[in-house]
């Protein structure tokens, strides 16, 4: 396993990248293999697959969460934040202590914290929230306390792991154009999991599309489709279509 700072307009490369469970036994099982992949800055990449195809693991290898796997890692991981499915909200904070965690270990004042939290929660409409807990929100709610968590850091890689999964499907409408807003604006590396093909080509400049265990990357579909993207228009669906023929079960 090794990891380095990604270069020039590259924002995470992966090379030769393997995951296994119970290695150097007879029942080992590989998660991920022969990975080799290179994300832009600035882009909006996406994996989409069958349950089990190793999309999670990729994300969790990638931002550091995961560093028992082999091959090659190169990431500059000082700026990055994660947008996690289930909340991951401590529910003895506030919303505005839960924003305000990844801040803590930095070299700025409680001021500074204070106004840097502030203007995430007024961006995501939470500032009325603030000193709710996690309880009294709804899930939709609770997401968007993950994302201003992730944002407050000001970072230049974002993942996010099937963030809107758990969501109602207009509490997901309104929370993808949210996120694509703060791309346009911020224009961060999005690299996001997502087991929905309709989303995925909604928010994604690139598509890759990994197979059932052990996860390869079957194929990368470049997205074209310009902003914002009409979900009724006959290229949405044709690229639809395409994207199913390939995804196997």
């Amino acid at each position: 396993m090794k990891t380095n700072n990604a270069n020039n307009q590259k924002a995470i490369i992966l090379k030769n990248v393997y995951k296994a469970f119970g290695e150097n036994s007879a029942e080992e099982l590989y998660a991920l293999k022969d990975i080799d992949l290179e994300i832009e800055k600035g882009e909006f990449f996406m994996f989409v697959g069958p349950s089990g195809s190793g999309k999670s693991t990729i994300l969790r290898i990638m931002s550091g969460l995961e560093s028992d796997y082999r091959g090659e890692v190169k990431i500059d991981r000082s700026k990055i934040g994660f947008v996690f499915q289930q909340f991951a909200l401590m529910p003895w904070l506030t919303v505005r202590q839960n924003v305000t965690l990844p801040l803590l270990s930095a070299q700025i004042s409680e001021v500074e914290r204070f106004k840097k939290v502030s203007i995430e929660l007024e961006k995501l409409g939470l500032l009325k929230f603030a000193n709710y807990f996690p309880k009294e929100l709804s899930g939709g709610m609770k997401q968007r306390v993950g994302i201003a968590r992730a944002l407050v850091t000001e970072p230049e890689i974002i993942f996010m792991d099937e963030p809107f999964s758990d969501l109602d499907s207009f509490t997901a409408e309104e929370l993808r154009a949210e996120i694509l807003k703060i791309w346009a604006e911020r224009r961060p590396t999005i690299v996001m999991v997502t087991h929905i093909v309709e989303e995925a080509i909604e928010l994604a400049d690139r598509i890759a599309v990994l197979t059932p265990r052990p996860g390869r990357i079957e194929k990368i579909f470049i997205n074209k489709l310009l902003r914002p993207r009409d979900l009724r228009s006959p290229e949405f669906f044709k690229m639809e279509d395409e994207l199913y023929n390939v995804i196997k079960p």
